[in-house]
């Protein structure tokens, strides 16, 4: 049976076992048993990207399905119907997960967490529960959840953590939408969600980097909308749900602090130290007319760009670090528009017409070297101190 692992890793591999057969290492017949261990393999394919979207395609129409074609049916006979196709695509995950393509049952289990949802709407519409609020979504996602850390698939965390991240949105803003109060749920989904990839580190690698993936795209969303000009309202307001939130970052955050990696204690604290810089932004009170710009509204958009820089910075050497590409063209586009939005923001009242244009281009052009740089020499070195205790120790 062979390993499939990613074509740069095989050449590197190769690279290795050639190095060793030099060296006296290994024999010819061992070489050839060791690679033949292993297989190149891309892991965003097309067959995986058409099996994704397709079965989301389905998981979607089933609970449209739901929604609007099955009231010829009583209550009670539409939920059976739901449950009973949920269950067979449960089981039919499972069983393709032991003895059929690994790519289609996880396909299968993809449209299984995805027809958990219809099954959840479907017994809130014959409970009489109203459809409009937000807990059936927070629902939805622990069902995705729990079917995904039962059977350690990624397609069903995937659901879930899509679920639970737009319940919290949705909850959090249900009774007052006011600014600081985005910022705020914002940012601490950020921090519980690369807190919980901390923890997963120690116990469940696999699911690590779509945690950490999604806690690092809401601080970056975060620190983003908190450097917006003249958002008016910041009342944050009375909120049980907030506190409950607070709560459960706070302890989870403090978890991870303790029993994290090197890394991810950093990453942790990063996003923590943005929530800081959020909530103070989000506090600061814009100047009275957008048409000028006095020193409290400069000194606010250089505290903007420098936090934002740094942030992105260290979300871009992280990727480096971690070897995760997904991570470094997350910070270079979010940059990218970070930019593009403050030289607007900031230049427009003072210059008009081509210039603007002129110094958006150079602003950009700018800004891309010193992030490459810095990315680069940040990567570099904390490489080097990860690597420092291992080496003294060898």
């Amino acid at each position: 049976m062979t390993t499939p692992v990613s074509p740069q890793r095989l050449a590197w591999l190769t690279d290795e076992v050639g190095a060793w057969q030099s060296s006296g290492l290994v024999d010819d017949d061992t070489a050839t048993r060791i690679l033949g261990s292993y297989a190149a393999s891309r892991r965003f394919s097309l067959a995986r990207l058409l099996l994704g979207v397709g079965g989301t395609f389905v998981g979607v129409g089933l609970i449209w399905l739901v929604a609007a074609n099955l009231d010829e049916l009583a209550p009670i006979a539409r939920f059976v119907v739901v449950a009973v196709l949920w269950l067979a695509l449960l089981a039919g995950g499972e069983l393709l997960a032991g003895r059929g393509p690994a790519l289609l049952a996880g396909a299968v289990r993809l449209v299984a967490a995805l027809t958990s949802g219809a099954v959840i709407f479907q017994a809130a519409q014959s409970l009489q529960v109203p459809a409009y609020e937000p807990r059936l979504i927070g629902l939805w996602g622990v069902a995705a959840l729990v079917h995904a850390y039962a059977t350690r698939a990624r397609g069903p965390l995937l659901v879930g953590m899509s679920a639970l991240s737009g319940w919290v949105l949705w909850q959090g803003l249900f009774d007052d939408a006011t600014f600081l109060r985005v910022v705020l749920i914002l940012l601490a989904t950020g921090v519980f969600s690369l807190a919980v990839a901390a923890l997963h580190d120690r116990w469940v690698p696999a699911f690590a980097g779509p945690w950490r993936l999604v806690g690092m795209a809401f601080t970056l969303i975060g620190l983003f909308v908190s450097a917006l000009p003249d958002t008016g309202d910041s009342d944050l307001g009375p909120s049980i749900f907030l506190i409950v939130l607070g709560v459960v970052a706070v302890v989870v955050t403090a978890a991870a602090l303790r029993v994290g990696t090197v890394v991810a204690r950093w990453e942790v604290a990063g996003a923590a130290a943005a929530l800081a810089v959020g909530v103070l932004l989000a506090l600061w009170e814009p100047g009275s007319d957008p048409d000028h710009l006095g020193a409290g509204d400069l000194l606010h958009a250089a505290l903007c760009v420098v936090a934002y820089v740094a942030l992105a910075v260290g979300v871009a050497a992280l990727g480096a670090l971690r070897d995760n590409w997904v991570l470094t063209a997350m910070a270079a586009v979010a940059l990218v528009v970070f930019t593009s939005f403050q030289s607007f923001a900031v230049f427009a009242a003072i210059i008009d017409g081509a210039w603007l244009f002129l110094l958006v281009g150079l602003v950009f052009l700018a800004t891309g070297f010193v992030f490459d740089r810095a990315r680069r020499t940040l990567a570099s070195e904390l490489a080097a101190e990860l690597a420092g205790p291992t080496g003294a120790q060898s």
